[in-house]
């Protein structure tokens, strides 16, 4: 039967449900709340990269006006460690500090000048301890060491994998390119900074209120520390104004918690400002990488050797499997019969690592992408020919020796650039370069993985409801940190349910009325939660069609279809509305949840640690890109991105995540470098950190390959992460083609660049 419209229909551009109350500023974020009479919390921090604390000296804080009380370790009633994997970060410095960002002793005060007045009063004694500033320093045998208790040393974790045999592979090559290629230190910047609220509810429980990816998990990680039962704390994530990766775990919340414990009963707030969150926030890990590629005089790869070096910083929560991660897709997206990758995560007193988007693939990509482009330089092939014929397609193994059983659009992503203008007309667009200007095109391929590793059940749960007044309501329990995904959900339910905006509700992720759904993060956010939505739409729609039946007496749940508002009896016309069905429904029968678990490899689950991934989105960049020969000035005049996420649920959505992290990813290839020297931050702000406006970022024209994945909710696959690893690369690759320089350390400046122009480093003095 046609139905008068079809809602939120999948594949086209649905209005952004957050959309209007961002724009119009009535959007709550975890920062806006004030409300009653509530108390100021923050941190006195360390200031020094190591150093035994020989005394922590709280009087003079503690004696002035409008401060209640100055907390430090000695005030916490649990554990006072935090970790995901590894749980060795105090919430508060005890005897040593290991990053200068640390916290050393929390403050309740009842404004910000009385808070502020407070950190400066603080005095903290120290006596130093030599430091480690670098992956390399981390590994030798002589340097110090950052926790005297990790039994191998300063390594957070090493992983190798192998296939074939790249020792006597390397050997049977006709063309072995290498180089040590380094990546910058990168931060977020997101427009929020880390932000919270807590309260006590009714019943006693902790409320916690806070701009976070992992509520859910928070909940554990926050209770051993303070000896509390998990139960009796509720975390809400509002929509955050960015995360990127940065509030993937604990910032403010063990703190607010905390504080809570000594607030008298009043709500407490924490919010970092723009200097707090660089000095005390996760980072990009940089990263050292030595790489060989070997191949065959027509152009085939035969072996791969890599030695990965990623600096985790004092404590890096997730830095291990950062890096493992990174190992994994060492190779990006090619066919390499003889691989040895060999990595370390390494613990330093720098900034803490964590995860960023691209989660450590971003650094590998880099590498690769450039060395073959090397590759086709000294084999005499173009760019572009050589990844086509190397780059793998479905049923091939991939670099750790997994079979690709799920949708591989590499080749067609390749072959999109192939057709596409823009690579056609390359050649007559550098002959246009002005006085003193070169141009070059470059290229770069790469894969990212979707989920978490076998080793850690990458589930969701999804619950919604038909509202006693007839609404459709959502329950998700994913954070949507700006990437739209809670929008999505919507148009998943209202998709299936015939229903449009005014009819749909959606509640945010809140650990008490939403269910357990993972974390925002890995590129698994709407794969893993619109599957468990879809089943329990699905099952939702049942329920009504069958109460509709019930109501009317003798016909068929199959006589009936859903209408914007209303259930319609197909033979008669006859129609019934939500809400006065919904009255005929108890609570329970209104009500439908689903869930859904992610496939894994079952294969070669020991080929790297935590285990392999199964199903990737791949995708393909070009950059034409101008150089200025006087200052170095690299200009991104075009970009083409093209991408293998599936099927388009959200065009609009689709072309907003490969748009941010497009721009995010020439920032990080161009103009972002976090500097740190010693352990102290260098780049303390904004006016130092230079992020991409819209002034510097070009027209990105952004294509999806569109080939269904039958295990995604509607074909689709994770298109948060991808767009991130493509524009170092190809950047690189552009500057190379205009200049003949290689620039083995990004970001490529200016400076770096016309350093390199005046050096003449050809690439192959590189090698």
């Amino acid at each position: 039967m046609k139905v008068d419209r079809i809602p939120f229909e999948i594949g086209k551009a649905t209005p952004r449900a957050d959309g209007s109350a961002k724009v119009s500023g009535k959007e709550k974020y975890a920062a806006d709340y004030y409300e009653g009479d509530f108390l100021w919390a923050g941190v006195k921090r360390a200031g020094v990269p190591h150093a035994t604390i020989k005394g922590i000296h709280t009087e003079a804080a503690e004696a002035l006006p409008g401060v209640i009380a100055v907390l430090t370790w000695k005030d916490i009633p649990g554990e006072n460690r935090l970790g995901i994997i590894r749980r060795n970060q105090p919430v508060l410095a005890e005897t040593v500090v290991r990053h200068s960002g640390e916290a050393v002793a929390l403050i309740l005060a009842e404004s910000r000048g009385a808070l502020k007045g407070a950190i400066d009063s603080i005095l903290l004694e120290y006596a130093p301890l030599p430091g480690v500033f670098s992956a390399q320093e981390a590994l030798k045998e002589s340097s110090p060491l950052v926790h005297e208790d990790n039994p191998e040393g300063n390594v957070i974790k090493a992983v190798s994998v192998e296939t074939g045999a790249c020792a006597s592979a390397m050997g049977e090559c006709d063309v072995v390119v290498g180089g040590v290629y380094e990546t910058p230190v990168q931060e977020h910047a997101f427009l929020e900074t880390e932000a919270g609220w807590a309260y006590r509810a009714e019943n006693g429980a902790c409320v916690i209120v806070a701009s976070t990816q992992t509520p859910f998990r928070d909940c554990f990680e926050i209770a051993p520390v303070l000896g509390m039962d998990p139960g009796s704390i509720r975390v809400i994530a509002p929509y955050l104004g960015g995360a990127f990766g940065g509030k993937d775990g604990i910032t403010v919340q063990c703190l607010l918690a905390l504080a809570l414990l000594h607030a008298g009963g009043r709500p407490v707030k924490i919010w970092w400002d723009r200097e707090e969150s660089f000095l005390a926030g996760v980072k990009r890990m940089n990263a050292t990488m030595h790489y060989r590629l070997g191949a065959k005089q027509d152009g085939t790869f035969h072996a791969l050797e890599c030695r990965l070096y990623y600096d985790g910083g004092a404590y890096s929560p997730l830095g291990g499997e950062i890096m493992t991660l990174g190992a994994e897709h060492a190779g990006s997206a090619y066919r390499i019969p003889n691989v040895s990758v060999k990595g370390w995560a390494l613990y330093t007193n720098n900034p803490v690592g964590g995860p960023f988007r691209g989660f450590g693939v971003p650094q590998v990509t880099a590498a690769m992408e450039q060395m073959v482009d090397m590759a086709a330089r000294k084999l005499g092939m173009d760019p572009l020919s050589i990844r086509l014929q190397n780059v793998v397609r479905k049923g091939d193994r991939n670099c750790v020796g997994v079979i690709l059983t799920h949708s591989t659009g590499a080749a067609e992503c390749l072959e999109t650039i192939l057709g596409h203008p823009l690579w056609k007309t390359r050649d007559e667009w550098k002959k246009g370069a002005g006085l003193f200007k070169v141009r070059g095109v470059g290229l770069a391929c790469m894969a990212h993985a979707m989920g978490y590793p076998p080793m850690v059940p990458d589930e969701a749960r999804a619950k919604i409801e038909l509202t006693a007044e007839g609404k459709i309501r959502v329950y998700a329990g994913v954070v949507d940190m700006g990437q739209g995904n809670a929008s999505t959900y919507q148009q998943i339910a209202g998709h299936i349910l015939v229903q449009d905006g005014p009819a749909m509700e959606l509640v945010l992720p809140d650990t008490a009325r939403t269910l357990p759904s993972g974390s925002s993060s890995a590129s698994r956010t709407t794969y893993t939660y619109g599957n468990a939505l879809i089943e329990a739409a699905t099952d939702l729609k049942k329920a009504i069609l069958k109460a509709a039946s019930a109501q009317t007496g003798g016909t068929r749940p199959e006589e009936f279809v859903l209408v914007p508002d209303r259930v319609r009896h197909i033979p008669t016309g006859n129609e019934i509305s939500l809400g006065e069905l919904a009255g005929s429904m108890d609570g329970p029968a209104r009500t439908a949840t689903g869930y859904f678990r992610m496939p894994v490899t079952r294969e070669r689950l020991d080929a790297i640690y935590m285990g392999p991934h199964l199903i990737f989105s791949y995708g393909a960049h070009l950059v034409y890109a101008e150089i200025d020969e006087l200052t170095g000035q690299v200009e991104i005049a075009r970009y083409l991105a093209i991408t293998d996420a599936g099927k388009v649920m959200s065009p609009r959505v689709y072309e907003q995540q490969i748009e941010g992290a497009t721009a995010m990813g020439i920032g990080y290839a161009l103009t972002e470098d976090f500097k740190v020297a010693n352990g102290s931050i260098v780049t303390q702000d904004l006016a130092t950190y230079i992020i991409p406006t819209s002034m510097d970022i070009p027209r990105i024209e952004s294509i999806p390959v569109e080939i269904a994945e039958e295990t995604g909710p509607f074909g689709m696959k994770g298109a948060g992460e991808i767009g991130m690893s493509g524009p170092m690369p190809a950047i690189g690759n552009a500057i190379c083609d205009a200049c003949g320089i290689r620039i083995l350390r990004a970001p490529f400046i200016g400076e770096a660049v016309h350093e390199a122009l005046l050096s003449g480093n050809a690439e192959e003095a590189d090698l």
